[in-house]
């Protein structure tokens, strides 16, 4: 058992943390500010090799694997910790290689390229209004018109709108949308590989709005409305009725990464309390770290950083193992509840580290004199659901420990 990084992923890590600290670092406030990762962040992380990471290189991708992915991912969400960046990185290396595992030759090579390089973006556009985690009771429908679907319904919450619409050449999202009947539920469900923008220009038919978020604000989150807007049959995603099955891999991946930013991001606040702890004298010029109250909190966070960050590379390991080794003692399906396991850890454990920063600063942290506050917004988004409710991670898990006759929805 070697917990260690080999010396190439050491190589890599450190690639990557130097490339941060000179352009995201002294970035990321400003996009938090004015609401707009900078053209040129997004199209530098492609140049930098940061998407597309486990795609094979024949694709555009890195031909690298979800062991890389996690680390770049613990980088950016140090380098940017209201997670604006990593929430961009991590959607395009997750929802690519699904498209990889299971797109059709034409939208492969239409799309990953683009992505890898960092002229095109493909997250993922799941939620609905009526709610997120209910994938099966989606009601957003695929019409099959000839070699064509036409799309009608709406999609809530969705990451990178704005981006897909202004900022990048091609533009998409892992679709889901119903091709059967509700009666059928998540078995009449398919995914798609929909456009949203090409060249600067929409699909008749799709509309989009930008939601007032309270945090992460470097990235957009928005409405997708489908009136109609067509979808060649090219870019279904696997077969018609299985994109459910598809999906559950692709959230299986993605929150891997979500987990692996979520500790980087609580990396940089404990960093920032601790040497505010050691700066901040008080009661006859003593620092506050000195006192139980403040240094014990501290250590508690460190620990629960260092257990969540166990199971995140646990879960990037068995994904190499299921995906990129193809080691037939490993099946998609074991990933679930390693990914979930991460995310609960990994999330709650950043939750816990803010607060425990917020507490260590005082008043101080509630002001803009420090960008405390900014991260803790970012965290909030997953643990209020993004990439899966932490309940549901609960569920997955339990399911899976207790047994699918006992535990049920």
């Amino acid at each position: 058992m070697d917990f260690s990084l080999t010396p190439d992923q050491k190589l890599f890590r450190d690639a990557v943390r130097e490339y941060l600290s000179e352009i995201v670092g002294k970035t990321w406030r400003k996009a938090d500010e004015e609401h707009r990762l900078p053209s040129e962040v997004i199209r530098g992380l492609g140049e930098q090799g940061l998407y597309a990471i486990p795609v094979p290189e024949e694709y555009g991708g890195q031909g690298g694997s979800f062991t890389l992915a996690a680390i770049a991912l613990e980088e950016i969400g140090y380098a940017d910790p209201a997670l604006a960046t990593a929430v961009y990185t991590l959607l395009n290396n997750a929802w690519p290689y699904v498209l990889y595992l299971y797109g059709t030759e034409e939208a492969k090579q239409e799309i990953l390229p683009m992505v890898g390089s960092g002229r095109g973006f493909f997250g993922i556009a799941s939620t609905e209004p009526q709610g997120g985690s209910d994938v099966a009771g989606f009601r957003t429908r695929a019409e099959k018109h000839g070699d064509r679907y036409r799309i009608y319904g709406e999609k809530i919450f969705i990451s990178g709108v704005r981006e897909v619409m202004e900022q990048v050449e091609l533009g998409g999202w892992f679709l889901i949308a119903r091709t059967g009947t509700m009666e059928e539920k998540h078995r009449g469900l398919s995914a798609f590989a929909f456009i949203g923008s090409k060249g600067g220009k929409k699909p008749e038919g799709l509309e989009y709005g930008i939601l007032p978020t309270i945090g992460r604000h470097g990235i957009s989150t928005g409405t997708l409305t489908f009136n109609g807007a067509e979808v060649e049959a090219k870019y279904l995603i696997g077969e018609e009725g299985r994109g459910f099955y598809v999906a559950m891999e692709g959230f299986n991946l993605a929150r891997i990464l979500v987990s692996a930013a979520s500790i980087g991001s609580a990396r940089w606040a404990l960093e920032q309390a601790v040497e505010w702890a050691r700066q901040r004298k008080m009661f006859g010029d003593r620092p506050i770290a000195s006192f139980q109250g403040v240094s014990f909190p501290l250590a508690e966070a460190h620990v629960a950083i260092e257990s969540a960050r166990m199971l995140v590379y646990k879960a990037a390991w068995l994904a190499d193992k299921i995906y990129i080794e193809k080691d037939p003692a490993y099946k998609p399906r074991d990933l679930g509840t390693a990914s979930a396991s991460a995310k609960i850890a990994a999330v709650e454990a950043a939750f816990k580290t803010y607060e425990t920063a917020m507490k260590t600063f005082g008043a101080l942290a509630y002001t803009k004199e420090i960008d405390v506050f900014r991260g803790l917004l970012g965290v909030i988004s997953y643990l209020a659901g993004a990439e899966g409710a932490q309940n549901i991670m609960r569920y997955i898990v339990a399911r899976e420990l207790i047994g699918k006759e006992y535990v049920k929805w």
